[in-house]
């Protein structure tokens, strides 16, 4: 019987350890001896495949070791001063990068990074040695091989996120290699994506369209994960952060070779969208849809405003659910934890809660009022009196506990806003009670069982993390955590990619389709129902300019919390504009319904224009003098 990917990753990190020869970047191949060793019969060679795989389900796919996750502005902790290894990002978005000691810096594997050279060169050794093993079959040596050939792109793919230009290691250097041949330089970025985008040609042919066994090859990569990634890949080359970008113009290596395009080229957005056709029409070939809830035997009698919040919830929380795309092993499940809010006198004497994950006000109102347009758009919705504190009444008693003394900007928003965030007076469906008419509810002010407690287990804004707690967790006396994993990427994400990039090649119309498919899920009427009907901007569909804005909001609410809106905002470089604000909350530390409705801010964010790129420490440019230091650093 075959192991589970992740039992083969702990087992192939076990037998083989492969030391660096320098530790800048991790290229020159390891002892031969052992690689013939690894490389002995078809049970070994799969055995290194999966030290090819561990980089990425052990450590990139790990949610605090994910700048989008930790440094992205969705969501923020309350760390203390002193505080330990896992809040580098939190931390930099008080303080900014340093580039002395890089936060998830992926060549050195430091401040919560992980060497992904070393990763590509694994990688590079696999793919050279595939050959060995005599008992190996034509078919598997195809997928094995592709399979390879995909997450070297995925390592690259995530290198050129963060640092642009990188070197490329597309073989892997000779054991007697010069110095200088170990100095590599950066590439140009349009070098580097198309060399991603080969790669995963390469790949698809040898996936197959869906893996049969959840069980036994979870995480494993199809051919549907592969066209989807590619698309994501030209995407981002189309985007404003490397198409055209006049801040990276003068970016250079020592030689005076351009490492950046010097102008925008429209052309790139008509491949991204013809990639992301493809990776849809894949998607849709393998099964995969919109996911849809369906109750067990115990819900059978919960109300439909309660079946809809679990749909959206279970897209994330549901483990292998029809529209994952591409998913990870349930390694982690430790966020959880960090979201969920003590609304019982058992989980407040519950050390191992708390609660501490939390979104910023300005990611509340970033969510659509019920009539699916922005807050500050909805001609019917009370904007300017959205602090002001209100009884919540029987149209929202499946979201809000009846009668309850909440803010405005809680009363009359859509359903991911109620499925995504849990907020003082809200209802939380699950914990252990799973009869919606008598759902435990959050208490958020000070001294109730949900306020604010100890620094590091306290909600600093008022706003919990609903959407990354599964409902069939507990939290009580006792805890029970339901272990998922946070899709990597998942069909309603392809939807919505694909409408950005026709609306950006100039195809309004088809675009409107796609974001209207996601929409319908989450119980709205169309993008031009809505905006006529209810918006300030009634037209605003019409233009490239008015839609774009309607798809980025889309994305960010769709994808709020998973990983993905965090890249979203540097490629688009809309990141430093959203961090000229200060982060606020509630005024938590209050005891009265007046006091805790009052805005209160928590830090100042440091970002500017130099951060949407990673620097390279000094000492990596110190070791190797070939490498230029990123821009404006």
């Amino acid at each position: 019987m075959r192991k589970n990917i992740q039992t083969w990753i702990v087992a192939a990190l076990l037998l083989v350890s492969f030391p660096s020869c320098k530790k800048y970047l991790d290229v020159m191949p390891d002892n031969v001896a052992t690689i013939d060793y690894a490389f002995r019969n078809r049970n070994e060679a799969e055995n290194y495949l999966f030290t090819c795989y561990a980089t990425m389900q052990r450590n990139l796919f790990y949610t605090w070791n994910d700048p989008a996750f930790t440094m992205g502005g969705e969501i923020i902790h309350p760390i203390l001063q002193e505080g330990g290894g896992g809040d580098f990002g939190f931390r930099a978005l008080r303080s900014g990068k340093n580039v002395m000691s890089v936060e998830f810096d992926l060549f050195n594997g430091s401040n919560g990074g992980v060497k992904l050279y070393q990763a590509i060169r694994r990688c590079n050794i696999f793919l050279d040695n595939v050959d060995k093993p005599i008992d190996l079959t034509p078919t598997e040596k195809a997928r094995w091989t592709a399979e390879a050939k995909f997450l070297k792109a995925y390592y690259n793919y995530w290198l050129v996120r963060q640092y642009g230009p990188v070197p490329l290691i597309r073989k892997n250097l000779p054991l007697n290699a010069s110095v200088e041949d170990v100095r590599v330089k950066r590439e140009h970025v349009d070098t580097v994506f198309n060399y991603i985008v080969q790669l995963l040609d390469e790949a698809v042919p040898g996936l197959p369209p869906v893996i049969t066994s959840a069980a036994s090859e979870s995480g494993r990569i199809t051919k549907a994960a592969a066209l989807s990634l590619k698309a994501e890949a030209l995407t981002w080359q189309a985007s404003p952060l490397f198409n055209g970008n006049p801040d990276y113009i003068s970016f250079r290596t020592k030689e005076g070779q351009t490492l950046f395009p010097e102008k925008f080229d429209p052309g790139k957005w008509t491949r991204a969208a013809a990639a992301c056709k493809e990776a849809v029409e894949a998607a849709h070939d393998a099964g995969i849809k919109l996911y849809d809830f369906v109750p067990p035997a115990n819900l059978s009698n919960i109300s439909d405003s309660t079946m809809k919040l679990l749909a959206f919830q279970g897209t994330v929380s549901h483990l292998f659910n029809d529209e994952v795309i591409w998913g990870a092993n349930p390694v982690h499940a430790d966020f959880q934890y960090y979201c969920v809010p003590k609304m019982t006198p058992e989980s407040q004497a519950n050390d191992i809660i708390f609660g501490s994950l939390c979104a910023p006000l300005a990611i509340a109102e970033l969510f659509y009022t019920e009539n699916g347009v922005p807050i500050n758009e909805d001609k019917t919705w009370d904007y300017a009196n959205r602090n002001t504190p209100r009884a919540s009444d029987d149209a929202h008693k499946y979201y809000i506990h009846n009668g309850y003394q909440t803010a405005g900007l809680n009363l009359h928003r859509e359903m991911r806003f109620y499925a995504s965030l849990g907020f003082d007076g809200s209802n939380w469906f699950g914990n252990g009670t799973l009869d919606d008419e008598n759902q435990q509810y959050i208490q958020g002010k000070m001294k109730q069982v949900s306020g604010a407690a100890m620094a590091i287990k306290t909600n600093a804004t008022g706003y919990w993390i609903k959407k990354l707690v599964s409902y069939q967790s507990e939290f009580q006396r006792q805890s029970l955590p339901v272990a998922f994993a946070v899709p990597r990427i998942r069909l309603a994400a392809m939807y919505l990619l694909y409408a950005e990039a026709l609306n950006e090649a100039g195809n309004q119309a088809e675009a409107l389709v796609w974001i209207n498919k996601v929409r319908e899920r989450a119980g709205l009427k169309t993008v031009q129902e809505s905006w006529s009907t209810y918006s300030s901007q009634p037209g605003k569909f019409n233009t490239k300019d008015g839609l774009r804005q309607i798809i980025h909001q889309e994305r960010r609410i769709e994808l709020a919390f998973e990983s993905q809106v965090g890249w979203d905002m540097r490629r688009w470089k809309e990141m430093k504009d959203y961090f000229s604000s200060p982060i606020q909350g509630w005024s938590v530390y209050e005891e009265s319904v007046a006091g805790y409705y009052r805005r209160r801010t928590i830090f100042m964010p440091v970002y500017s224009t130099k951060e949407y790129l990673w620097p390279i420490s000094d000492n990596d440019l110190t070791v190797n003098p070939n490498l230029v230091q990123t821009p404006l650093w």
